[in-house]
């Protein structure tokens, strides 16, 4: 029977369950690298390999398709012509090429961020030069370029073999049945594209399947899921839904309800006679996880324990967006970065703010980056937003000792901000400054030894050992141990300097890099997908407050309101931020940009419950976060899920109406 098929038909099949068998390697290499196999559900894995398969086959058939139309259009002339074998074979080359580049890039970007390859992935491409260093000092790039050029050399050869294996075979047959045979290959696969039997082909969303959100993201074909992430792209303000829930952002924030006014004024009837310094430091990669204060095992972060216990701490702080850029956006702009697919920092209509840190009167005001501020265009947020303001970046500082990508280390960073804030406190001149760190990120570059510090070799630690605490390297390990230091050595710098005294060192992560299992967590963050949010907080000024651990829930937009009014300066607050050392302000949450069910999502984080919803299809969840296990409770608390639906819904739109309507005035 087999024999009777026409051979241009072999030729297709063949050809597919080639593309197929690719997609299946790789999908085998994602399932054993990322997934603890001693912590997965059998049956759901079983139901996340059928599904995965699927979509290989579908990809398989969408890849080879054109080429197949045209098998079938020149049926058994297309064994008959070089121009056909040579169209075939360089087809090939090029499409095993492009999709095995797909599932390389998707295998970094998992690692670095737990989710598969998406259309988010092309802000990038935005810094290209920066993306293509930290591939090649994080990566053996060399290697796998040698590695591509024999895959393509290989399939080239596999490709002529067979075409050659099935030219030998040939079978005539009658006009009518080759219609036939045209009509009924052209349908089966186009019904393996489709792949489902029910009014829906098979989607993206089939996927999210698990409370296990590692099982959903093996099942998933990346080279799929990228394209139809871009129906996840970012929509502008709906005005209409803002009106509806500004009366409920107003009773949050405690906005007159009447009209839409955002202003808050603060005001200091006695304010300090000399004005405290003000230093921002952005702690790179930092969330809480990998921090031994917050109970990670390894003992990661002693020094930065220690100023914890000396300072102001803010247990329940979280990012918006699990991103540098998205963090030092909101930061500064006191809006969160909700942008889909770029960041909110690259999108030139919304850089333009009113916001607290232009509003520090008398002050010097500066920035400090080991790199370029061009990255994501970080430059023009803060310029365009801080009149008067000092960037120091590479070629502008005395000791350029180029680390990596990202410039000079944290070593250098904080030795020459301390030179420049030294300066200006010998001068009597008040400064607001802020500092953005870069080591604690891949390629993780540290010293063999800098004074004190010593990173940890690898014949000093077992894997095992590293797995305890969540790292998914020695390099990330050694990299909070070396931020760890240089922290501290800020501190003592200060102190030597003379502005230690005078200044409040305030003190936030930018997001929690990639971790491995946080078998060590007393909660189900890490399950929701939220823990990656949660990072220190904490203000360190032994002479304007009294160490304490504020235990309410907190977000990075309310970081200048709260640093601004400890040190007794007057502004005017047009963000979605607020005080949180205000003790009449206990109605606080938090609100999270993220990935859920296959695409983005926010969620607002409020009385010990989690609330999100997805942005397109609109699915949305309920959680206790005081339960270990991960159940939706929303049909259960009909309530509070409808209160937090309103608040979630506020904060979005609100965010969305103060991109476009909270312009900076001049």
């Amino acid at each position: 029977m087999l024999q009777k098929i026409p051979n241009y038909i072999k030729y297709i099949v063949t050809n597919v369950i080639l593309y197929l068998l690719l997609a299946l390697i790789f999908r085998f290499i994602f399932y054993t690298f990322f997934l603890e196999i001693d912590n997965l559900n059998s049956s759901e894995i079983k139901k996340a390999i059928l599904l995965g398969v699927r979509f290989d086959i579908k990809l398989a058939i969408i890849s080879f398709f054109p080429l197949a139309i045209l098998v079938l259009v020149t049926n058994y002339n297309f064994f008959k012509k070089k121009l056909y074998k040579n169209i075939a074979r360089i087809y090939t080359v090029l499409a095993f090429l492009t999709l095995t580049l797909f599932y390389i890039f998707d295998l970094g970007y998992y690692e670095y961020l737990e989710i598969r390859l998406d259309a988010a992935s092309l802000r990038f491409l935005s810094n290209l030069k920066i993306s293509t260093q930290v591939l090649f000092e994080s990566y053996p790039v060399y290697k796998g370029l040698l590695g591509l050029l024999i895959i393509c050399f290989l399939t080239y050869k596999l490709s002529g073999f067979i075409y050659r294996f099935h030219k030998t075979q040939h079978n005539n047959l009658k006009k009518t049945l080759k219609i036939a045979v045209f009509i009924a290959t052209f349908l089966v696969l186009s019904f393996g594209i489709y792949n489902s039997t029910t009014h829906y082909p098979l989607r993206w969303s089939e996927a999210f399947f698990s409370k296990n959100n590692k099982v959903n993201q093996f099942a998933l074909n990346p080279v799929l899921y990228f394209f139809d992430s871009f129906a996840f792209r970012s929509v502008g303000v709906d005005l209409e839904k803002f009106k509806t829930y500004y009366p409920v952002i107003a009773e949050h924030l405690d906005l007159p309800k009447d009209t839409i006014n955002f202003e808050k004024k603060i005001t200091f009837k006695e304010p300090y006679k000399n004005k405290p310094n003000v230093i921002f430091v952005m702690l790179e990669s930092t969330g809480t996880a990998p921090m031994s204060y917050y109970g990670n095992p390894l003992n990661s972060t002693p020094k930065m324990d220690s100023i914890i216990k000396e300072s102001v701490s803010f247990s329940k702080f979280y990012v918006h967006k699990p991103g540098t850029a998205g963090s030092v956006f909101a930061s500064i702009t006191g809006l969160p970065d909700i942008e889909d697919v770029k960041t909110a920092s690259r999108n030139p209509m919304i850089i333009d703010q009113r916001i607290i840190f232009d509003q520090y009167k008398g002050y010097e005001k500066l920035y400090f980056i080991g790199g370029s501020a061009n990255w994501a265009n970080i430059r023009g947020v803060f310029q365009s937003n801080i009149k008067n303001l000092k960037i120091y970046e590479e070629g502008s500082f005395e000791e350029e000792n180029r680390a990596d990508v990202w410039g000079i280390d944290d070593y250098d960073l904080f030795k020459e901000s301390d030179k420049v804030l030294k300066d200006f406190n010998e001068k009597k001149q008040p400064f607001v400054a802020y500092i953005q760190t870069a080591t604690n990120h891949m390629p993780f570059t540290v010293p063999e030894e800098k004074e004190s510090f010593r990173p940890i070799l690898e014949d000093e630690i077992t894997e095992e050992t590293l797995l305890k605490g969540g790292f998914r390297s020695l390099g990330q390990l050694n990299g909070i141990r070396y931020l760890d230091f240089n922290v501290a050595k800020f501190l003592e710098r200060a102190k030597v300097s003379g502005y230690y005294d005078n200044s409040i060192f305030v003190f936030f992560g930018d997001h929690r890099g990639g971790m491995k299992e946080l078998d060590f967590l007393n909660n189900n963050e890490d399950d929701l997908g939220i823990q990656v949010h949660h990072v220190p907080f904490f203000i360190h000024a032994p002479k304007y407050i009294t160490p304490k651990v504020v235990d309410k829930y907190a977000k990075l937009v309310d970081v200048f309101p709260t640093v601004t009014s400890l040190a007794k300066i007057d502004y005017s607050n047009f963000t979605l931020g607020r005080d949180l050392l205000d003790s009449t302000n206990n109605n606080t949450a938090a609100f999270v940009y993220i990935q859920s069910k296959g695409e983005k999502a926010v969620g607002v984080i409020k009385d010990e419950y989690y609330y999100e919803k997805t942005n397109i299809s609109k699915k949305a969840s309920l959680y206790s976060l005081k339960e270990r296990k991960i159940q939706d409770i929303k049909s259960s608390k009909p309530k509070i899920t409808s209160k937090l639906d309103s608040l979630l819904s506020a904060y979005y739109h609100t965010t969305k109406y103060l991109y476009f309507n909270n312009k900076k005035v001049n």
